[in-house]
């Protein structure tokens, strides 16, 4: 009974991921065709239109894809903030033997890619793009394990979930550190108060939604004025919010059944509306259910859809649509490069430094999962679409032709390895089988 409880929200997690990864095709397509049909002028007015706010004393005007790049994607990082924070306390990262084959898998992920995209590069006006290929988009990762269906072990996209969230992780410490230039330190020590009252009142278990809001939005702004991508300001709220109830579900038990007993005693079927006495008890209801919810966890099952289904397609929209023999030229080498490091870079490093992990005993293979699977996941670990086209973005900022090959070679990169991974898994599933 208990092991259902716990698999199936996250059994819910990998259909919503799922089918993410789906929508995020499609956005993909269209934005692609759109960017090169006669249309194309609107599909690039569109992002380019400038939305805000703009006053003697204030002034925030930017650009509709700005908007989606450093606002949805705030959003998009405070539930990866959510996230890790989740599986770092109670999740598949809580403890060194759970955590310790997915981290060094993603270390493969993040080392390996970068090693070989010094290796392969030869242009220093493109090494600022060394991050791009470290990135796995969880997502799109899923949607292939769903096509494969019951051939695969549900262990395995536990492995590929906490891998991911590792991955996420480290993308981030890495756009914070490496992608963040001129940074204004005074406004970013004026953004650390509203963050220690955020961290303080979580401290005493203490979660004010809309405080929580207000402040949120206060230290994103501080944030994008700063220098620091604001998406990391997403992340460093999301490690605020507490993870605890107020209460256990065994109060909450006792005190739902003896709500309940007193609906019943006050129940009064000749009479078409609710007596004052039972309008009291369900508010009793609803402020009990509130405190037996996490805060952390609320937040994450409410933000889960609108991320899955509104952002990230809406982000895919904004960004892939590169023209194809267009006026900006193409960086050849580079589109190589980052294909390259993409499928060649994760699929070696994933799986030879989380064997070496194991076999130098620092690591515990899981349960229930072959070797080739192992490889098919790393295979997987080269789709890396949403993280790495955002980091696209803060590498080159201002160059298209830059921008546009480095997610040309996103698109190969990816389609080559999502494709691979179908690939091997289903080989391995015949394998097992077998």
């Amino acid at each position: 009974m208990i092991n259902k409880l716990l698999i199936t929200p996250f059994q819910k997690f990998v259909r919503i991921e799922s089918f993410s990864g789906i929508l995020l095709f499609l956005a993909t397509i269209i934005a692609l065709i759109w960017a090169n049909s006669p249309l194309a002028h609107i599909y690039q007015s569109l992002w380019q239109f400038k939305i805000g706010i703009s006053s003697p004393l204030f002034e925030l005007n930017k650009p509709l894809i700005l908007w989606v790049n450093d606002g949805l994607m705030a959003v998009f990082f405070f539930l990866i903030g959510l996230e890790i924070k989740r599986e770092l306390l109670i999740g598949e990262l809580n403890t060194v033997r759970k955590a310790s084959f997915p981290i060094f898998a993603a270390i493969g992920g993040m080392f390996i890619p970068v090693l070989l995209f010094f290796i392969l590069n030869n242009n220093p006006a493109t090494s600022n793009a060394w991050g791009i290929p470290m990135a796995t988009d969880i997502a799109f990762s899923l949607a292939i394990l769903k096509i494969l269906g019951k051939r695969i072990p549900l262990g395995l996209k536990i492995f590929l979930t906490a891998f991911a969230i590792v991955d996420d992780l480290v993308a981030v410490i890495v756009i914070a550190i490496f992608y963040s230039a001129n940074i204004e330190w005074n406004l970013l020590i004026l953004a650390l108060l509203p963050f220690l009252l955020l961290a303080f009142l979580s401290y005493k278990r203490i979660y004010l939604k809309y405080l929580v809001l207000l402040t949120g939005i206060l230290i994103w702004y501080l944030f994008l004025k700063s220098g620091i991508h604001p998406t990391i300001a997403g992340v460093l709220i999301a490690f605020t919010i507490p993870v605890r109830q107020k209460i256990n579900i065994h109060t909450y038990s006792d005190k739902l059944s003896s709500i309940v007993k007193d609906i019943k005693a006050s129940s009064n079927d000749k009479n078409p509306i609710l007596s004052d006495q039972q309008i009291e008890q369900i508010d009793n209801l609803e402020d009990w259910t509130t405190q037996v919810q996490s805060p952390l966890q609320h937040l994450e099952h409410k933000l889960h859809n609108w991320v899955a289904y509104f952002i990230m397609p809406v982000f895919a929209l904004s960004n892939a649509g590169v023209q194809f023999g267009g006026d900006v030229p193409i960086e050849l080498s580079l589109v190589i490069n980052i294909a390259l490091c993409l499928f060649i870079g994760n699929s070696l490093g994933v799986s030879l430094i989380a064997t070496i992990g194991v076999k130098l005993g620092l690591a515990e293979f899981p349960q229930g999962i072959n070797k080739l699977q192992i490889v098919g996941i790393s295979c997987l670990a080269g789709v890396g679409f949403t993280m790495s086209i955002f980091i696209t973005n803060l590498a080159f900022v201002t160059d298209p032709s830059f921008i546009d090959s480095a997610k040309i070679g996103i698109l190969i990169g990816s389609t080559i390895a999502g494709i691979a991974g179908y690939l091997v898994l289903r080989f391995s599933a015949k394998t097992t089988t077998n």
